[in-house]
């Protein structure tokens, strides 16, 4: 049993490692010397602060390094160079779909200096002319939604509107949500859904096949217009999708949303017929429960971990 259990924990992992793509992020830039000349052959490793995974590169003849197909997250990047003191950033936050630059600029050895950054400025994507915006952790985790469905969030996006209810896609069906939205003047039926770099778009009505639960969901991100050649097959919007991953640590959680008839007010007209028995009539039932529960963390430390959610309505 535990060696089956073992097996089907490596094959969902060698699944899920290709499955990300455009919901991935890159770090790049250049290594220099005090003078801004080149540096090659600086030896750069990115890692991960929530699960200790590590990227080694090697910058090449022009001082230029890239780590493609890096997990939304925070990371800590080192850079070291036979003659120069050692560089580190001890925490650059990447967005999902993230494209963003950090140069490394290398003092001369003195004594085993090391340049060390607690933290870097906001990033900004300098690489790519998208238009969009991404629905970080935190707002996808904490923030309040009647129905926990994550595509209510694309109202807080510029230029996302509140959909008429009769809409084909955007009416809520049967407690799932909505099957798509509208954003910056695109049809709710020209948006393209991708979940880990995976198409989520049914072939016939091109709205969303289902919505992960917000338990699932680490981030999205929308690109309104201006997207790069990467995407097709859609006019409209642009949603990439991230799930959220194991860590180091076990966290889980438990939850229960209801909204019966017993925390609701009698309806103020209610009032039955004093003229008869005075006695109003009962309140309309009403019983809601959405509930489930999430757990994650290490297989194995440092190289393999799981996340399950389940949400029941």
């Amino acid at each position: 049993m535990k060696r089956t259990l073992w097996l089907l924990a490596l094959v969902l992992s060698a699944l899920t490692a290709g499955a990300f793509g455009q919901s991935t992020g890159t770090i790049s830039g250049m290594v220099t010397d005090p003078s801004g000349a080149v540096i090659a052959g600086a030896q750069i490793t990115i890692k991960s602060t929530q699960t200790g995974l590590e990227r080694k590169l090697i910058s090449d003849a022009a001082g230029n390094y890239a780590a493609a197909s890096l997990q939304p997250g925070n990371y800590a990047v080192m850079a070291s160079a036979s003659g120069f003191s050692n560089f580190t950033i001890k925490s650059v936050e990447l967005a999902v779909d993230q494209k963003t630059t950090i140069n490394i600029p290398m003092g001369l050895i003195s004594a085993g200096e090391t340049v060390q950054v607690e933290s870097s400025a906001p990033l900004i994507d300098t690489q790519s002319i998208t238009v969009g915006q991404v629905i970080d952790a935190q707002t996808v985790q904490d923030i309040p939604l009647n129905g926990r469905h994550f595509l209510d969030l694309t109202v807080l996006t510029p230029g996302g509107v509140v959909a008429p209810t009769s809409g084909s896609l955007t009416g809520a069906s049967r407690g799932l949500g909505a099957n798509s939205f509208i954003t910056a003047g695109n049809r709710e039926d020209s948006v393209n859904f991708q979940i880990n770099g995976i198409n989520l778009n049914d072939m016939s009505q091109n709205q969303i096949t289902f919505q992960p639960s917000i338990n699932t969901t680490s981030e999205f991100k929308i690109d309104n217009s201006t997207f790069s050649a990467e995407y097709g097959r859609s006019s409209g919007s642009i949603v990439n999708v991230s799930t959220r991953s194991g860590t180091n640590k076990f966290h889980g959680e438990v939850f229960d949303y209801f909204r019966n008839e017993a925390l609701d007010a009698r309806n103020y007209f209610n009032r039955g017929a004093p003229f008869i028995t005075g006695t109003p009539s009962r309140k309309a039932p009403l019983k809601r429960n959405n509930f489930g529960a999430a757990f994650g963390g290490p297989v194995w430390r440092d190289h393999t971990f799981f996340f399950a959610s389940y949400e029941g309505l």
